[in-house]
């Protein structure tokens, strides 16, 4: 007996494990949005690249000739820009990402660009830069030779060039001098999660996590996007391993249904679980070509000779129509986007041809998805 209703159990257990539905996967917090107030710091500077083997600025370029001036007049040298003829300096613009945590004395990586008409940068080296925040204020300075994943060589009309010579980078070129660092806490001892893909369910979704994780009512969704999180005394003194817990819970996103096509490569991207309702397609390949033969008409028995007697010269056209022996026949009833393609592509239907179709069972309202067109 003991045997049996063990039997009755586990074929009990097996049942209701298959009739329960299937969820969709958990995703990290961390992994679909942030704090508000965690981001990065755009820098940009203007400098001037040496070095140059004669690919630099020409001698018309002031700001150049100028900025190689007020180099030189620092090291007591005193020289007219007017007399500066030299084309192996470069002006340039550098920019930069600051993180939104850094330390003095941290590097960051710069990207610098020309400004004048110099030819490449290949093979320079910049000289020490500060590089400035919107507020105007020195944040770190940028020094060291140039990686040019490039070149361009001319002579006499030839010229040769790959990728672009005008640009360059320097890994870790740029030292940090003030210390940065997000706050996310506001006045109020509150923090605001913010999703990328901006979702009243999945922000509703998270606010229950929240909640649940912590035992009490600390988050609540205040619009699609935003999740906005009371810090409770005891966890303020220990900010790093109350935002840990947040960001390592688990929630089921709920974004909404897409199929991406870009027509310039022919490429469709969908969701294996969208939906289509029932539809019937019927495609067709109907191939319409004009075919025009031109040939010279020379009488062969005529021997007089004229103005009005001469050569001339038929056309012949001809209309060719190519039909394919089938008619491509599709019948979906409650299947996804997977279904239909993979359809599709058993009847050697071309993408091309898959895109027009989905653009067309769209118009029909049979498409449950936001159809995307690149």
């Amino acid at each position: 007996m003991r045997r049996l209703a063990a039997c009755l159990i586990a074929s009990l257990l097996l049942a209701v494990a298959a009739a329960a539905p299937a969820h969709a996967d958990t995703v990290r917090l961390k992994d679909i949005g942030k704090f508000a107030g965690w981001r990065d710091n755009a820098l940009v500077g203007y400098g001037l690249v040496t070095g140059l083997a004669g690919t630099g600025d020409s001698a018309g370029n002031k700001a150049t000739r100028q900025s190689i001036a007020n180099v030189l007049a620092q090291f007591d040298v005193a020289v007219l820009p007017d007399d500066i003829q030299s084309r192996n300096a470069a002006a340039v613009m550098i920019t930069a990402k600051l993180p939104a945590v850094a330390r003095e004395g941290d590097t960051i990586d710069v990207t610098v660009t020309s400004i004048g008409d110099a030819r490449s940068l290949a093979g320079g080296n910049l000289l020490i830069s500060p590089l400035k925040g919107p507020n105007g204020k020195v944040y770190a300075l940028a020094q060291g030779a140039l990686f040019v994943g490039g070149y361009k060589f001319d002579q006499n009309g030839s010229v040769a060039q790959k990728n672009h010579p005008t640009t360059g980078a320097i890994p870790g070129g740029a030292t940090v001098e003030v210390a940065v660092r997000a706050n996310i806490l506001s006045a109020d001892n509150s923090m605001t999660f913010t999703l990328a893909d901006a979702d009243y369910t999945t922000a509703s979704r998270i606010a229950g996590a929240i909640n649940g994780a912590f035992g009490q009512s600390l988050a609540k969704a205040v619009d699609a996007a935003g999740i906005e999180i009371a810090v409770p005394e005891h966890a303020r003194a220990n900010l790093v391993e109350f935002i840990t817990r947040i960001e390592r819970l688990g929630v089921e996103p709920d974004n909404r249904a897409r199929v991406v096509v870009d027509e310039r490569t022919g490429t469709v991207v969908s969701g294996g679980d969208v939906r289509i309702a029932r539809v019937v397609i019927s495609h067709g390949d109907l191939k319409l070509s004009i075919v025009t033969d031109n040939s010279v008409s020379q009488p062969l028995l005529v021997r007089q000779t004229g103005p009005d007697v001469r050569t001339e010269t038929v056309a012949n056209s001809r209309i060719r129509v190519s039909e394919r022996d089938e008619t491509g026949y599709v019948s979906a009833s409650n299947n996804s986007v997977a279904d239909l393609i993979q359809a599709l592509t058993r009847i050697k239907t071309s993408t091309r041809d898959i895109i027009s179709i989905l653009r067309a069972v769209k118009a029909a309202g049979a498409l449950h998805a936001d159809l995307v067109i690149q």
